[in-house]
């Protein structure tokens, strides 16, 4: 709703304020707008593999939809959280064995299905309990770990913000180039009457004002943003790293979850009584 918010300003503002002493019609050049769009996707498709364009697709998707975890969500993983410490302190480890290793079968994630659907985070979680069901120990090691593997996981979602930026530092000298194109072909009509001349011209400097425009008005915030929501998303899975961390440490279940509460950014976060709340309704383990 933002970025479309934003973008109506943006070109009520530049339109608008132009109009008032220009001739918009004048701004209306498909072959400049061809040239540097054109460009600008060729360029990016040159400068990304495969599987970067497809990664740079869907953070469009994510920067229309915002950051995918609400509050809600949050709650949610943190009862999920309490409830597997819990079984962990009264049962042992070994108890989580056979929620791990088949968590769609298991009664324990199934009470919890936003996260159950969420295969990417319910295999960040599992694989950390399967190591500790497997005898491993030391908080620190294991942290090293994590941070290797959110660090793959941010460098992965971080090729798409930097496609977008990328192109959007490219527009500018794209829009010369095709002034410059625009110039040459008013060269051309040297000889014409200068009301002619000046159409050409003012034509031609089109394609510097597109480029200028596109990439700050449009490509280069878009690409802020799908930063922005991909920084936001990642909080999911340092909340799992910081409640799994307490939880290694000795920590009693109700800690361990306020460890990982806190790592939370404040919008989101759920207060203290919140979670309290949601805790005390899950059925015993």
């Amino acid at each position: 709703m933002f970025v479309i918010i934003g973008a109506v300003v943006v070109l009520v503002c530049v339109f608008g304020a132009y109009s008032v002493h220009g001739n918009l019609l004048i701004l209306i050049q498909p072959l400049e707008f061809v040239i540097i769009l054109g460009a600008a996707v060729g360029a990016f498709i040159i400068g990304n593999t495969k599987t970067n364009i497809r990664q740079t697709l869907k953070g469009v998707g994510r920067a229309m939809k915002g950051p995918r975890y609400k509050k809600a969500d949050y709650i949610e993983l943190l009862s999920l959280l309490y409830q597997v410490f819990k079984l962990a302190k009264t049962k042992g480890m070994l108890a989580l064995e056979q929620h791990v290793e088949k968590p769609d079968e298991s009664a324990l994630f199934n009470q919890f299905p936003n996260f159950l659907k969420d295969h990417h985070a319910l295999e960040f979680l599992c694989d950390y309990l399967r190591m500790m069901t497997l005898g491993t120990e030391n908080a620190n090691e294991v942290e090293t770990l994590m941070d290797a593997e959110l660090e793959t996981h941010h460098q992965e979602l971080h090729g798409a913000s930097h496609a977008v930026q990328t192109m959007a530092d490219g527009m500018p000298a794209l829009g010369i180039v095709a002034a410059v194109l625009g110039v040459i072909t008013t060269m051309g009509s040297i000889t014409k009457p200068p009301q002619v001349l000046g159409e050409l011209i003012g034509a031609a400097l089109v394609g510097t004002f597109f480029g200028v425009l596109m990439s700050y008005g449009f490509v280069s915030p878009l690409a802020s943003i799908i930063r922005g929501v991909d920084e936001a998303d990642a909080k999911y899975y340092q909340c799992m790293k910081a409640g799994l961390l307490a939880h290694m440490q000795g920590y009693p279940p109700a800690v361990s979850v306020e460890f990982a509460r806190k790592v939370l950014l404040s919008t989101e976060r759920p207060n203290f009584y919140e979670v309290e709340q949601a805790v005390s309704a899950l059925p015993p383990v």
